[in-house]
């Protein structure tokens, strides 16, 4: 099966603002209420702002187009504590990349954010397409771009749950640290090299 990937810029410029909101409003994710709430309100203000850009993924289904999931990327600092869950040989690789701060042991790197990820479950559109497919659609993105700009590696923030985590560790993401959010949840950080 076939998938589409369009950027919610592109389709404000074809659709204008109410068909892109008819097209946003369309998503469901009773799983996450935070994937959800942010395709439906801030997803667009993000893209306008430069903060992080979202990309649709269309699927065919009964002979059209239908929202199958999307990924918000963005650009962001990452900071890495020397005593992190790495292994040494990725530790070696990500220094590579890195500025090393002895005062605070931290490695800074710049890299891309996985911000969002989620599937559309409205009228089981989320059986059109797997989870590893959306997230290999958004690494296959980040290695573009990694190919004009430069870079290896990407990272996300996951909710501390033994599934999530072992989705994303199974696609080639390595936990190095946790953070606890302004809403006091605690979020696990991990990392992918490419």
């Amino acid at each position: 099966m076939g998938f589409r990937l369009i950027t919610i810029d592109s389709l404000l410029e074809s659709l204008g603002e109410d068909g892109l909101n008819a097209i946003l409003s369309s998503y469901s994710c009773p799983r996450n209420n935070d994937i959800e709430d942010f395709l439906h309100n801030k997803a667009l203000v993000f893209s306008r702002q430069g903060l992080a850009k979202t990309h649709l993924v269309f699927a065919s289904y009964r002979g059209k187009p239908v929202l199958v999931g999307y990924f918000a990327l963005s650009n962001k600092t990452l900071f890495i504590p020397d005593k992190n869950k790495l292994s040494k040989r990725l530790k070696q690789r990500i220094s590579k990349f890195a500025t090393h701060i002895e005062e605070t042991r931290m490695n800074i790197v710049t890299a891309p954010l996985i911000a969002q990820l989620g599937k559309n479950y409205t009228e089981n559109y989320d059986s059109l397409i797997t989870g590893d497919e959306l997230l290999k659609m958004a690494c296959d993105r980040i290695q573009e771009v990694q190919l004009v700009f430069g870079g290896k590696v990407a990272y996300l923030e996951c909710q501390e749950s033994l599934g999530l985590i072992r989705f994303y560790e199974e696609n080639g993401f390595r936990a190095f640290n946790s953070r606890v959010d302004s809403n006091g949840e605690t979020l696990v950080q991990m990392i992918r090299y490419f």
